[in-house]
């Protein structure tokens, strides 16, 4: 028996910008419409079935011009994204839809960015709920339709609306997305659809579901069948202890019927688990069960889309974000099912790369995903802490590739610290990527001043006119650096490559300084030499790369920029007049 299931919709977006107070309000304002309680609660989502939603949207889903078959919206109540990162099923998120919810007055900020990194990775479409309209100053609250309220504003506010909304266009912009108001938008297969709500007033909310349910019936319509009598496949919100209860886990189905005595596989690192279904429990209607005692219910069946509390033996060993299915016919089959949807996302290699782990499936499938945009090569990416084990694995990049002596951990502990690995562990995909970045660049700096510490460097200067401020014993002029670094003690040619001295120092701005970049002027002294003589004004110099420092150069070429390669070329050029296999 085949039927359409309630759209599930996932909010994501930067903390404190109101993806909570969002979802408290559909909540409260569909209890508000109902006569008999028709919101369900559910363990980490609220079900709220179409009869409600046009109650809520009033006239507004005649304006779509189009017949509503969705039985409703079933919204994943855990905030932020971890809850959408960890729930996955096969081919994607399980989310089918999200919000991301943005403070129009502060705009994008990194966890706004990372949540559409992570929609945009996962081919998940998304509306933008513009929060907080009700502290734009002047705003002025109506009961009246959100489009004829903005029109009935004060100019100054409906101006300034206005540059918020395109602020928000303008990132989204950035990272490859058209966006506008929703009322402007044209087609919402090439625009995001920007909605201005207010969590607190409730302004917008209606709006906002008609945006949501318009998408769902016109283009999602078709991934929402559901058989009821097949088995049931869901993900896995979170494993937690409840008193009375022992070890339960929390997820969401979205598939098919669950019922007592069921036998479950659910994936896992190295093998599935088998176990059978000893009891379901399901909050009571109406009940906040994040805040009340007794707010659970036991039933014998739930059926998609739900959240469900599962009670099991051996469920202790299950993990967030893994995959489940009831079983139903071939056992073997199950299992083999199962965990092909684990080896989808689990890496592990015999080739160089960092270490991956999160605490999730689903949250490691975002990591990865990430870090393959960025170009960073992965060795092995898991689900749980970081052992020892992984440490090791990460040293055994040292020699060939000293970069990728990394742990990138999302949500995760680390078992013990080490001095020869990066470990970076953050609850912000964003901010992981963006420190192992950093460390790079650090790191890669540190490489280059180790290897060519004493090696002489390539560079290029220019004797200026009209700043010779000692002649000789030691001869002090001033230079323009060209191209290249200076370095303290460098040797120096002119163009028919005859050493002439060596820098035996360099002021900047009357301080002795140890190095100078390109296109800065400072004063050099150098013994042996005498300007007029071995040198003059407007003499063009290059550091004397004696040969067995140019032959390694070569070898350490990546840690040269190109300028730095094009000036070897110059320098050899020089050299090769004397001795055509110079530096070969």
């Amino acid at each position: 028996m085949t039927t359409k299931r309630s759209l599930i919709c996932a909010t994501l977006g930067h903390v404190d910008h109101g993806k909570s107070s969002i979802l408290d309000k559909i909540r409260g304002t569909a209890i508000v419409k109902s006569e008999a309680g028709s919101i369900t609660q559910a363990i980490g989502a609220s079900i709220i079935p179409l009869d409600i939603i046009k109650k809520i949207c009033g006239d507004l889903l005649k304006t779509m011009k189009m017949d509503f078959t969705i039985p409703g919206l079933l919204f994943i109540d855990t905030p932020g994204h971890e809850a959408f990162t960890s729930l996955r099923k096969r081919g994607g998120n399980l989310a089918d839809i999200a919000i991301v919810v943005i403070d129009i007055k502060e705009g994008f900020k990194p966890q706004t960015i990372e949540a559409i990194e992570i929609l945009k990775a996962s081919k998940t479409p998304f509306v933008i709920a513009g929060n907080k309209i009700d502290m734009i100053n002047g705003w002025r609250k109506s009961e009246t339709a959100l489009l004829q309220n903005i029109s009935s504003q004060g100019e100054s506010v409906g101006k300034l609306l206005d540059t918020k909304l395109y602020e928000i266009v303008g990132e989204l912009s950035k990272l490859g997305f058209n966006g506008d108001r929703f009322d402007r938008v044209t087609d919402y297969t090439q625009q995001i659809g920007i909605v201005p709500v207010s969590a607190e007033t409730g302004e917008g909310i209606p709006e906002l579901l008609m945006v949501i349910s318009g998408l769902a019936q016109k283009f999602l319509e078709k991934g929402l069948e559901c058989d009821l009598k097949g088995p049931a496949k869901g993900s896995i919100l979170e494993v937690k202890e409840v008193k009375g209860i022992g070890k339960a886990i929390d997820v969401i189905l979205y598939d098919g019927t669950l019922k007592v005595g069921d036998d479950i596989v659910i994936g896992g690192i190295e093998e599935p688990l088998l176990t059978k279904v000893k009891s379901l429990f399901e909050p009571k209607e109406l009940v906040e069960m994040r805040d009340s005692k007794g707010a659970f219910k036991s039933v014998k069946k739930v059926v998609a889309a739900t959240g469900v509390r599962i009670s099991g033996n051996e469920i202790e060993n299950a993990i967030s974000g893994m995959p489940l299915q009831s079983v139903r016919g071939d056992l073997k089959k199950v299992k083999e099912d199962i965990q092909e949807q684990v080896d989808e996302v689990i890496i592990e290699t015999e080739g160089k790369g960092v270490i991956v782990k999160a605490d999730s499936l689903g949250s490691l499938e975002a990591l990865i995903r990430l870090l393959q945009d960025k170009k960073v090569m992965i060795k092995k990416a898991s689900v749980g802490n970081i052992s020892k084990k992984d440490i090791a694995e990460a040293e055994a990049n040292k020699e060939e590739d000293p970069l990728l002596v990394a742990v990138l951990g999302f949500n995760v502990t680390s078992e013990s610290d080490s001095k020869s690995v990066k470990i970076i562990t953050h609850n912000v995909i964003y901010q992981i990527i963006d420190d192992y970045e950093k460390w790079k660049v650090a790191k890669k700096s540190s490489l280059e001043k180790k290897k060519l510490g004493n090696i002489v460097m390539p560079c290029k200067l220019e004797s200026l006119k009209g700043y010779i401020f000692r002649q000789s014993n030691p001869a002090v002029i001033g230079v323009s650096v060209e191209q290249g670094t200076l370095r303290n003690n460098t040797p120096v040619m002119k163009k028919e490559g005859v050493e002439l001295s060596t820098i035996k120092g360099i002021q900047a701005d009357k301080e002795n300084v140890e190095t100078a970049e390109k296109g800065k002027q400072v004063a050099i002294s150098m013994d042996g030499v005498t300007i007029g003589r071995q040198i003059n004004e407007g003499d063009t110099l290059f550091s004397f790369i004696p040969e067995d420092d140019f032959k390694k150069l070569k070898e350490l070429k990546q840690y040269l920029s190109v300028e730095e390669k094009g000036l070897m070329k110059e320098i050899a050029e020089i050299m090769r007049k004397e001795n055509p296999v110079w530096g070969v």
